[in-house]
């Protein structure tokens, strides 16, 4: 249970949908009703199968590239340290959202794959997570849960953007700054554990001083 909740408390502070929705109400304030109404559902499923595919295929990747677990943590935990940063100061960080990757108006019909789904929300630091998750899970219960965490955290995805116009307009400018600080305090704190377990699989001479 105490695994469920950690990985779903750092994937949605990493996807954190709150910070992406004013780029997700610029991308779709000029489409039909009805393309707005089934493009949360797209993003979310497309964000789900980005994850999954993530979480079953990761650790085999790494294995081809022939990287460590414990490269891939400090690694990553570097990236989401900086991702984490930029929404310490309320900002959209790069590694998630460029606006030369928005999309022209007639082409806005594929904007819940890219650049909704990735990168904006299932980037680079939610799918480092869910690689290292899966090299920690053992046995079909920690798998299970994980994939859980994973259902959750898409079915936010789908609820928030779903209301992003009241949402936005309850919470205004100020209100999703303070979200989007708060989930980048909660997201350095998962970057620097990262980091350190990274560095002791790596120098593990460092934990005997």
């Amino acid at each position: 249970m105490s695994e469920f909740v950690a990985l779903t408390v750092s994937v949605f502070s990493i996807v954190n949908p709150f910070a992406a929705l004013p780029v997700y109400v610029g991308l779709t304030g000029e489409l039909p009703a009805h393309d707005r109404r089934r493009l949360p559902r797209s993003t979310a499923l497309a964000a789900l199968a980005i994850m999954v595919v993530a979480y079953l295929a990761g650790e085999a990747l790494l294995g081809f590239f022939s990287i460590r677990i414990a490269s891939l943590r400090v690694a990553g935990g570097i990236l989401i340290f900086g991702m984490a940063w930029s929404m310490l100061q309320a900002k959209l960080s790069n590694t998630k959202y460029r606006p030369e990757e928005g999309v022209e108006a007639p082409e806005r019909h594929n904007i819940a794959v890219v650049p909704l789904a990735m990168p904006l929300l299932a980037g680079p630091g939610a799918i480092s997570v869910l690689i290292l998750a899966a090299t920690r899970s053992s046995g079909p219960a920690e798998h299970v849960a994980s994939m859980l965490a994973v259902f959750v955290v898409c079915a936010s995805i789908w609820a928030i953007l779903r209301a992003a116009g009241p949402i936005s307009g309850f919470l205004g400018q100020t209100g999703m700054n303070v979200a989007t600080r708060f989930m980048g305090l909660i997201l350095a704190a998962v970057a620097v554990e990262f980091i350190a377990a990274g560095m002791l699989e790596l120098f593990p001479a460092w934990a005997l001083r």
